[in-house]
C-alpha cells in the first residue's frame, strides 16, 4: 500500500511540474531564464527522456543499491559532461552516444541484465557524458550557467524518479513483464534516434 502511495505522489509531483507555467520576476536571461532553459532541455528531448527514464527503470530492476546509485551517478557525471561542452572540449559522436544510451539501457532492461554495480555505474556514467555535453553546448548565451545546470539536474532527477516509480512494478510478475516491455520500447526508440543521428 505504501509503495502505491509513493508512486501516486511521485507521478502527481512530476505531472505538476510538467503542466505548470513558470512564474518569473524577470524576463529573458538571469536565474529564471537559465533555470527554465536547463529544466526544459531534457524534458523536451525525447532522446534524453528515454535514456533518463531507462536509468531509473534499470536501477529499480536491479534493486538496492543500484536503485539509488545509478540515479546519483548519472547527473553527477552529466554535470561533468556539461562542463566539457561549455568549455568547448571536443567529444566525438555526441548524438550517436545519446541515441545508443537509449538502445543499450533499454536492452539491459528488456533482457533483465543483472550487471555488477560497478559495471552498471560505469555504463550509465559513460552515457551521461554525452547527455551532459549536449546540455553544455546548447546553453543559451544569456542564461546563468549555474541556474541552467541546476535546472537540467533537477529535470533529470524527476525523469529518473518516473523510471524508478514504474520500475517498482517488478515486485509482481505482471509488473516485471511490463518493465521489461518498457525497456524494449525504449531500445526501439533509441534505434529510431540512432537512425536520425547518422
Amino acid at each position: 500500500m505504501r509503495s502505491k502511495s509513493l508512486i501516486c505522489m511521485t507521478l502527481l509531483v512530476v505531472f505538476s511540474f510538467i503542466i505548470s507555467e513558470p512564474a518569473l520576476a524577470h524576463s529573458g536571461g538571469g536565474y529564471g531564464g537559465g533555470f527554465v532553459s536547463g529544466f526544459v532541455h531534457p524534458i523536451l528531448g525525447w532522446d534524453h527522456v528515454a535514456a533518463m527514464i531507462a536509468v531509473g527503470l534499470w536501477g529499480a530492476f536491479l534493486g538496492a543499491p543500484s536503485i539509488w546509485i545509478l540515479p546519483v551517478v548519472f547527473p553527477m557525471v552529466m554535470a561533468f559532461g556539461a562542463v566539457l561542452g561549455i568549455l568547448g572540449v571536443p567529444v566525438p559522436a555526441v548524438e550517436t552516444g545519446i541515441a545508443l544510451s537509449a538502445v543499450v539501457l533499454g536492452l539491459m532492461i528488456a533482457f533483465a541484465v543483472k550487471a555488477p554495480i560497478w559495471m552498471s555505474a560505469v555504463l550509465v556514467g559513460l552515457f551521461a557524458i554525452f547527455h551532459g555535453y549536449a546540455h553544455g553546448t546548447e546553453l543559451p548565451a544569456t542564461a546563468n550557467i549555474f541556474a541552467y545546470a541546476v535546472g537540467f539536474v533537477i529535470a533529470t532527477g524527476i525523469l529518473h524518479m518516473i523510471g524508478i516509480a514504474f520500475g517498482l512494478l517488478v515486485k509482481w510478475p505482471a509488473g516485471r513483464v511490463a518493465v521489461r516491455g518498457a525497456g524494449g520500447a525504449i531500445s526501439l526508440a533509441g534505434v529510431a534516434f540512432l537512425v536520425g543521428a547518422v
